[in-house]
């Protein structure tokens, strides 16, 4: 039988380059859906609950400013239309200045789609193209080379072209737009659902779950190049030309080029039946997704080092949502995405691995991705959640070499005739000035920031206060200075009473604010800034 099944996915009728890009796939042309996709409802800055505050125990009232001043930039709504009402991000690739989405249904039967978001300006993300799939769940989305690589499951009963349950489509995309007007390429393979998509500069590597395979598609034609059956394979990874898979039957398995098997890692947990998990790998360690465990972590070599749990047990969750689906690395930050418990977040160390808390995010978070100064959160029907991990430049850090890091209360407070100046990146909970403070990096705000009279704030870098949902103010009073130079971002109101200067440096910084400019007449405001929102 196991020949049989080879055979039948060499021939050359599983994998067909078809021209017809209509059937079951549409594009939204209205300008105002794709607009309107993009929420801010939840945005500012993100409360991170720590271990202490999750196991019951009493905060501290003075604790320490936090090392991680996230702020959540906005929500993209997940796509809707008639026949896939709960559609749930499944899946994120971020290459460049965009993020790929990928959405199937939580229900019975196949619906999906596509996002296209362009990311790179951190204060306007713009939702560039989305697409419709009618016929098929996307389960994973890989952006290469000016295409759109993505991969489910497709009922191929009601499908033309489909010869499988699992397939992939090859999309063109050009400055975040695709074009299904053009040629499209299609693969069909044997197994329940494609589960992952990895593409090198000649193949595609797809995987299609329970009895199924993986297989490496040539990347200009989708010949088949090798292939090898798998018992439940549910996430693939590239490790330095070799490749290794999450085989929910065994374990991790690192693959040659041939998918000869060089080492294995043996997990005896329970992944699930049909559930995503994923495999991230540094170059020492192996992090797996082990549903109700949290994620395991591992040496290359298959030494099991330990376990990141779940921390919290949200009531009224259903128990088998409470399980970690993602693992991401990015430097020495791991993002887990734990279902109904949420995103969480360590700090990898090398020899040790601290926990530092879960974001205050909405929705179930199925799938985490992290490049550069972003996590992205796939989170089900809540769509797509874009986090700003705020880190402070390289430049901003040299500029700012002489002074220390802060490193201390979460109220930080500035005395009158005190002088204080630190660098960094921190989370804070208030800032309240009477003297002269200058904070050069990156920093968060919960509650907002009170200059006080005849006081002296200055910041270079950026700088985020407060959160859509629960709204604070930057206050400027009498003959106080407020000096910018980089970026400000308020979620709440900017009050500048008698007397107060609001001074812009340099020819680069941004006033983002949410709330309204409420200005004194004997106030001031100076120097050159891109006002985002019109609101002076």
């Amino acid at each position: 039988m196991a020949m049989v099944a080879f055979t039948i996915i060499s021939c050359s009728d599983e994998t067909t380059v078809y021209s017809d890009g209509s059937e079951d796939i549409t594009t939204e042309g209205r300008e105002s859906v794709l607009k309107s996709s993009i929420l801010y409802d939840d945005a500012g800055v993100l409360v991170i609950s720590g271990e202490d505050q999750l196991s019951g125990k009493t905060a501290k009232v003075d604790a320490q400013a936090g090392d991680y001043p996230l702020t959540l930039v906005a929500r993209v709504e997940a796509p809707s239309y008639s026949g896939a009402e709960n559609l749930g991000a499944s899946h994120v690739h971020v290459d460049g200045n965009y993020a790929y989405v990928s959405y199937n249904t939580v229900e019975d039967g196949y619906a999906g789609a596509i996002d296209i978001i362009f990311v790179g300006d951190p204060t306007n993300p713009v939702l560039t193209s989305r697409l419709y799939y009618t016929n098929a769940d996307i389960n994973a989305i890989e952006y290469n080379d000016g295409y759109v690589y993505a991969v489910g499951g497709v009922d191929s009963e009601k499908s033309v072209r489909a010869t499988a349950n699992s397939f992939l489509v090859k999309i063109p995309v050009s400055n975040g737009i695709m074009n299904t007007t053009t040629e499209l390429s299609f693969g069909f393979q044997e197994g329940f659902n494609a589960t992952d998509v990895k593409v090198t500069s000649d193949a595609v590597l797809v995987s299609s779950g329970k009895d199924g395979y993986l297989v490496a598609y040539n990347k200009s034609d989708f010949s088949v190049k090798e292939e090898a059956a798998f018992a439940d394979i549910r996430s693939i990874a590239l490790d330095s030309g070799d490749y290794a898979i999450l085989d929910g039957s065994s374990g991790v398995r690192f693959l040659d080029s041939n998918f000869g098997i060089i080492n294995e890692i043996s997990i005896d947990s329970d992944f699930g039946d049909f559930a995503k998990r994923t495999i991230a790998i540094t170059d020492q360690e192996v992090f797996v997704s082990e549903g109700s465990k949290g994620a395991g972590i591992y040496t290359k070599s298959g030494s099991f080092k330990k376990y990141l749990p779940i921390l919290i047990n949200p009531e009224g969750t259903a128990q088998s949502d409470i399980v970690t689906n993602a693992v991401a690395v990015n430097e020495n930050v791991v993002f887990m995405a734990n279902g109904g418990a949420g995103l969480s977040i360590s700090e990898d160390q090398g020899d040790n691995t601290d926990m530092v808390g879960v974001l205050d995010l909405n929705g179930s978070i199925n799938f985490v991705a992290s490049k550069g100064d972003y996590a992205f959160a796939a989170s089900g029907k809540a769509g797509l959640q874009i986090v700003k991990l705020n880190r402070p430049s390289a430049s901003l850090e040299a500029r700012c070499a002489e002074l220390s890091s802060y490193q201390g209360s979460t109220n930080l407070s500035v005395a009158q005739g005190e002088t204080e100046a630190y660098k960094g990146s921190k989370y804070f909970n208030s800032i309240s000035v009477d003297g002269s403070l200058l904070l050069c990096g990156t920093w968060s705000v919960n509650n907002g920031i009170d200059v006080n009279a005849n006081g002296l704030f200055e910041m270079n870098g950026s700088i985020f206060i407060g959160r859509n949902t629960k709204r604070k103010n930057v206050t400027v009073a009498e003959n106080a200075t407020l000096r910018i130079e980089g970026t400000m971002t308020i979620y709440g109101d900017l009050v500048l009473e008698d007397g107060a200067t609001l001074q812009f440096i340099g020819a680069n910084s941004i006033a983002n604010i949410f709330g309204e400019v409420i200005q004194s007449n004997s106030s001031e405001v100076k120097g050159t800034f891109n006002d985002l929102r019109n609101k002076f």
